[in-house]
């Protein structure tokens, strides 16, 4: 017998509904405070309705549209559960509704999505070169690569996302 629409879910049922390992909603409660299923006794999960379509949302996002949990994080904070839970649902208009208005970009672009969060997409613009190598004697050079020190942000940042990438295909084996 099917349970009604309305009915809450347990984390098995979510996870299966998902096709997501139950550890991951787990961690996905530690990551998005705006995921809160009700702890019954002995810390048995049960999901609204409105939390299924939320982890629908936030799964679409990270797993179709290849946003890292922090890019994720920031559309939830920006544009609100609603936006998220339109994306996962696929409603176009709502989506469109709820997106805020782009400021006009020189490029004519315009994404309702903040690309910046969004993993295997450059973040800087083509035809520039990613690190501005140095000429032997400037002063703001690391001798061991010949790159700027400003751009040490950079890297540590590229790594960041490097290993993020490998801890989600270390999940995957």
């Amino acid at each position: 017998m099917d349970k009604s629409p309305e009915a809450f879910r347990t984390i098995s049922e979510v996870a299966e509904e998902l096709e997501l390992p139950q550890h991951v909603l787990r961690f996905w409660e530690t990551r998005f405070t705006q995921v809160k299923p009700m702890k019954r006794g002995g810390g048995r999960r049960y999901y609204r309705p409105e939390d299924v379509e939320l982890l629908k949302g936030i799964r679409h996002l990270l797993y179709d549209h290849g946003y890292t949990i922090k890019g994720v994080q920031k559309l939830l904070k920006s544009n609100g559960n609603r936006f998220v839970t339109a994306v996962g649902s696929g409603d176009a208009e709502l989506i469109e509704a709820l997106a805020p208005q782009p400021e006009a970009r020189k490029d004519d672009q315009h994404s309702i999505f903040d690309d910046d969060q969004v993993v295997g997409r450059p973040k800087k613009a083509s035809g520039k070169s990613f690190f501005r190598r140095v000429k032997e004697g400037e002063s703001d050079v690391d001798p061991a690569f010949g790159l700027a020190r400003s751009d040490d942000a950079m890297l540590k940042e590229v790594l960041s996302d490097l290993l993020e990438c490998k801890r989600l295909l270390d999940q995957v084996r």
